[in-house]
């Protein structure tokens, strides 16, 4: 077996935060437990990783069977470095008790260079600290590196025919900022270690802005159970930093809040927040409610849309993590006190670019007048724009359905309507069970849109494994939902 004390893995945590280094390896149980849509991203990655090798053709895959234990691969990697083997997939270096596996070892034939693969669109401080780990480990074990390099998805890149993986990528040196980092390595490993040594001491570590930076960690519902619901890290808009000043000074619940604190902290709609809570008192501003209300022409379209932004582009014209719209929901009202009516388009997956029939669809059933009522406009409008831009043919009727686009949300937004269940945010999913409280997302099978998005990506790029016909109905239940909340939402304004 590998003996190994860190891993790449386990050292970026501990730049992170030593408890969750520490947690990692003492307190598994305790980890949060991976969503669907995160774990779409996670084999997004690996799919990457795979499609990135073949930069480098034709080189030797040591990837090993299990990934607890390293040391055969670790062993063949000292082998082909010896017979200077041109191409090493996952070639694996173990030094001072710390393992790694870079993802392309590539010989020239005079030096060699080293590529680690991420799936995102540019270099971040997190990957420099992976790769600065790398070259050490890997320069420790006797190999001169030449250069050592991010390989990441270029997001201007347009598909037009066959996957272009030369234009696909973007090969980003960053040996300077590597061995800038070199110096701090050493101590970085000496003190993991330490942390790791003391099996029955954790680490007394606080919550803190570093729980969701760079990312998120894990272990958040571990650590952050003494935070009770409606505490001042729900206050919608307060920045994070002056959150955790409020936390730092002992102020954990709205009723914990001093005068001092509000005035130095709070804005009003935060205010508004507290004291809503504190006095389970609703909000209503029934002028601009009734203002907003009158002003909505008839007959009234209720849309929204689902998206889904694979990383590698699965259609002609269209770039690494663009929102392709495969879906969209439509009720109507013809009339005040009409029967909502419902329309929808959900694309198959296996016949190709969604976007052109889509759009047909909803140019149909949008209609020549009455206003279109979405929630969060900026999405909506987001797409229609990149529709009518890549599909100039329809641009015309395409600026005919975003000129009758309205807010639904901006009354919440406003503050116009604001009540305790809202728990500060304005978003469909809390508004719903504050106005509607018989209406719920929770006995929905996908329940929402990043599951919808990871789901039909995967009927899309044929790796779907699930059934096909009934998660059809699953994502059609789900986003009918969504505009069916929206009237309810909007009978429920008239009401008041």
């Amino acid at each position: 077996m590998t003996g190994h004390i860190l891993s790449k893995s386990t050292y970026m945590r501990g730049l992170k935060c030593h408890k969750s280094l520490y947690l990692n390896k003492y307190g598994k149980e305790l980890r949060d437990e991976t969503s669907d849509s995160q774990q779409y991203i996670f084999d997004q990655g690996t799919e990457i990783g795979e499609l990135a090798a073949n930069l480098f053709p034709h080189g030797i895959d040591l990837t090993p069977d299990s990934v607890f234990d390293y040391t055969e691969s670790i062993r063949r990697t000292q082998e082909l470095i010896s017979r200077k083997e041109r191409v090493i997939y996952e070639a694996a270096f173990l030094q001072e008790g710390v393992l790694c596996a870079i993802d392309i070892l590539v010989y020239d034939g005079k030096n060699y260079r080293a590529y680690e693969v991420k799936g995102s669109t540019s270099v971040s401080d997190t990957y420099i600290q992976d790769a600065s780990l790398q070259y050490y480990l890997i320069t420790k074990s006797g190999v001169k590196l030449m250069d050592i390099s991010i390989v990441h998805i270029n997001n201007e890149y347009v598909k037009k025919g066959d996957l272009d993986i030369n234009q696909l990528f973007t090969i980003q040196s960053v040996l300077t900022e590597v061995l800038n980092e070199q110096k701090n390595i050493p101590n970085n490993i000496a003190e993991f270690k330490k942390v790791l040594e003391k099996k029955n001491n954790p680490p007394t570590i606080d919550i803190g802005a570093h729980c969701n930076s760079p990312y998120s960690c894990d272990f958040l519902g571990h650590c952050w159970k003494h935070i009770p619901e409606n505490s001042i890290f729900d206050l919608s808009g307060l920045r994070s930093e002056k959150k955790f000043a409020l936390y730092n000074n002992g102020i954990i619940t709205f009723n914990q809040i001093t005068k001092e604190a509000e005035e130095s902290f709070l804005n009003d709609k935060q205010k508004m927040q507290v004291f809503a809570e504190l006095e389970q008192r609703t909000y209503l501003d029934g002028e601009n409610i009734r203002s907003f209300i009158n002003e909505l022409q008839f007959p009234l379209y209720f849309l929204d849309f689902e998206t889904m932004m694979p990383a590698i582009p699965l259609y002609d014209d269209s770039r690494p993590f663009q929102q392709i719209v495969f879906q969209y929901s439509l009720h109507i009202l013809k009339s005040k006190g009409s029967t909502p009516e419902h329309d929808e388009f959900l694309a198959e997956p296996d016949k190709g670019d969604p976007r052109r029939p889509f759009i047909e669809k909803l140019i149909k059933d949008c209609g020549n007048s009455g206003d279109i009522l979405v929630y969060n406009i900026g999405f909506e409008k987001g797409r229609l724009n990149e529709l009518a831009e890549d599909f100039p043919e329809y641009s015309v009727s395409i600026n005919k359905i975003i000129a009758r686009l309205k807010d639904l949300m901006i009354p919440f937004f406003k503050r116009w309507y604001y009540t305790p269940e809202m728990k500060g945010s304005y978003s469909i999913k809390s508004v719903l069970p504050a106005l509607v409280p018989d209406m719920s997302y929770s006995d929905l099978e996908i329940q929402e849109g990043g599951t919808a998005s990871a789901t039909f990506t995967e009927m899309a790029r044929g790796t779907f494994k699930g059934d096909v016909a009934k998660t059809r109905r699953a994502l059609i239940e789900y986003c009918t939902l969504d505009t069916l909340a929206m009237v309810k939402i909007y009978q429920k304004l008239k009401e008041i």
